[in-house]
């Protein structure tokens, strides 16, 4: 499927393409060691080092809805990353974002994930192409965080 293609989609044509090329940039950052786990983590990355910041995944469960504090994070964080042209999506499902990003037992706290940039450049990656525009996309819709749906 080319770029074009992506782009003309309508969303519930969009959403299974976008969770395939979101799981394989995980898979891909991972293996490149370009992955940032966990609320606290992400926050001094991009106080740290913004510019090797290049998307921002945040991952709602039933715990979102209780917790305030986590909520207050998610709120810095998503303006944050459009205040600084980060790309950012949410999912639905923690514990398989989890277990996408975690070789062991998918318990690792993923509310939000990090894709940084590899210490020599920025991602050349035809599926991180594909995610930017459709965060792109999205926001012409004024839809600010879509949903992308991981499958199981």
């Amino acid at each position: 499927m080319t770029l074009e293609e992506v782009i003309v989609q309508k969303p519930t044509e969009r959403a299974p393409c976008t969770g395939k090329a979101l799981e394989e940039v995980l898979e891909t950052a991972k293996a490149n060691d370009c992955l940032t786990i966990g609320v606290y983590e992400s926050a001094k990355v991009m106080n740290l080092d913004l510019d090797s910041v290049s998307f921002c995944v945040l991952a709602f469960d039933e715990e979102f809805e209780s917790d305030i504090a986590l909520q207050i994070h998610f709120t810095l964080i998503q303006a944050f990353c459009f205040d600084n042209d980060i790309s950012i999506v949410r999912v639905n499902d923690m514990q398989r974002l989890a277990e996408i990003v975690d070789d062991k037992s998918g318990q690792l706290d993923a509310h939000c994930v990090l894709i940084t940039n590899p210490a020599e450049g920025s991602w050349q990656d035809p599926a991180l192409e594909k995610l930017h525009l459709f965060c792109e996309e999205s926001r012409r819709m004024n839809e600010w965080v879509p949903e992308i749906t991981l499958e199981r």
